[in-house]
């Protein structure tokens, strides 16, 4: 039953959850073909160009596919696909739905998570962690000039009418950073001031974005003062020239955790063995070094130009499936 609540609350056609290409004996037709190697990916587009260009530099004797279907979508198109679906490796996996889908998923227990931190590590070994993506509030400091407003100093602050229509936010309901947001108010305040927090919130807020990417684009448009938005992203755009402020309130930077596997069945062809060693050997690690350098290794620790260090991070505790179900059926915006 839960499960059906997520298809419905993320709105998944049944033409998205039929899309995979079938044989016409029923099973994926890159099932059987050794030099094809499909990859469902959550990941940003320069994230998957790079990964794409690595990949195919690396093993020019196999033809890699990677599709971008975002972490929530793909969780419920493998929920009706099953191990009959045409992926092999999926990418990018919010930890809040690999529940739901390690039924059909490889045993991994030979990749030793030892060396991620205790909290990013696998209990069912059938997924990796590679990715920590953390989340901040973000300033644009002209928008703020012009309307003549201080720095916000705390959540409370964003209440005051003079925010009015300068405030962007994810909508948690379509976007896994929005509920970044939610969980950590929830966890931190208890429910019933967190939702009457975004209730109120709410107001002042442009738009809810159906994606995470919202905040980042209407601060670098002008259109807002403040985003509660992907710290990431907030990098990215500074270092290709917006000017922006990258800030994080008392009860710390909300975040998620993402994970890479395999579908059960496919982890014993030879291509998708080795495009998944590549990964766990060196492409997850150069992520870190260009893109999200939020600590995921024990020992190992990445910079990158203009992003923050030191994060310290909010509490993102029982962050269950069935937990993200219940709060959003209460969401309503």
């Amino acid at each position: 039953m839960k499960y059906f609540r997520l298809i419905l609350l993320l709105t998944i056609t049944i033409l998205l959850c039929a899309c995979g290409k079938k044989s016409t004996n029923g099973t994926a037709e890159n099932q059987t073909d050794n030099s094809k190697v499909i990859i469902y990916s959550g990941a940003e587009d320069y994230r998957n160009e790079y990964f794409l260009k690595r990949l195919s530099e690396t093993f020019p004797e196999y033809e890699i596919i990677i599709e971008y279907i975002p972490s929530g979508n793909m969780a419920a198109k493998i929920k009706a696909e099953g191990k009959e679906t045409e992926a092999d490796i999926l990418y990018d996996i919010d930890y809040s739905y690999v529940e739901m889908l390690e039924p059909f998923l490889a045993d991994l227990s030979e990749y030793d998570q030892s060396i991620f931190m205790e909290d990013a590590q696998s209990k069912s070994q059938k997924y990796i962690p590679e990715l920590r993506n953390g989340g901040s509030i973000i300033v644009n400091p002209k928008v703020l000039s012009d309307k003549g407003l201080e720095l916000p100093t705390c959540y409370e602050d964003l209440l005051s009418p003079q925010w009015k229509g300068l405030v962007s936010m994810p909508n948690p309901k379509s976007s896994g950073t929005g509920y970044m947001f939610l969980k950590n108010l929830v966890n931190t305040w208890g429910e019933e001031k967190a939702f009457d927090y975004f209730d109120k919130l709410s107001e002042n807020i442009l738009q809810f974005t159906s994606s995470g990417s919202g905040p980042v684009n209407a601060l670098v448009q002008g259109e807002v003062a403040v985003g509660l938005g992907m710290t990431s992203q907030a990098v990215t755009a500074i270092n290709e020239g917006a000017v922006l402020k990258i800030m994080y309130f008392e009860e710390g930077s909300p975040s998620s955790l993402y994970g890479y596997s395999i579908i059960d069945g496919k982890q014993n062809r030879k291509c998708v063995k080795e495009v998944m060693d590549f990964f766990y050997s060196t492409l997850v690690e150069e992520d870190k070094k260009l893109f999200f350098p939020e600590q995921i290794y024990k020992d190992k620790t990445f910079i990158v130009e203009n992003y923050p260090t030191n994060i310290k991070y909010g509490d993102m505790s029982n962050n269950t499936l069935e937990e993200k179900l219940r709060l959003l059926e209460k969401w309503e915006y």
